[in-house]
């Protein structure tokens, strides 16, 4: 799985599922954002082989969005996404038995929905991604 996450409030805006860790789970992801993507100005990640890949570098050039990757043995550089792909795999895949990708792949629609609209953090001060944002919030 894929999650694009927007730090200024911790949502989860992009997301995907797929058999390999590769440029079309990226892409996928991208193409799930529900605003344009000229509104994208960071695509951070990790050093992951997966995120190396001219598609990938493609659609940052085409859209003018700047490419950052942790620093060499920095665990720290992608703690956000890091720590929702924890909870993603804490309260959706390992409660679960999957038998096949389509079980996770529409369970995550509802994480996404979920974790956006009903999940509180308390980095938001206990507020959902969602409501943090509708009442102008910032961090």
């Amino acid at each position: 799985m894929c999650l694009l996450i927007d730090l200024a409030n911790r949502g989860i805006t992009g997301h995907s599922a797929g058999r390999a860790r590769d440029a079309s789970l990226v892409l996928g992801a991208f193409a799930t954002l529900d605003f344009p993507l000229t509104e994208v100005e960071v695509f951070h990640t990790d050093r992951g082989g997966g995120f190396d890949n001219a598609r990938i570098d493609g659609l940052l050039d085409v859209f003018d969005i700047g490419g950052s990757l942790s620093g060499k043995g920095d665990p720290y550089g992608n703690a956000v996404v890091e720590s929702t792909n924890r909870l993603l795999k804490k309260e959706l895949i390992c409660r679960n038995h999957h038998t096949g990708l389509e079980q996770p792949r529409s369970g995550l629609n509802d994480y996404v929905w979920w974790s956006d609209n009903q999940r509180l953090r308390s980095t938001l001060g206990y507020r959902s991604p969602n409501e943090f944002t509708q009442q102008g919030l910032v961090l």
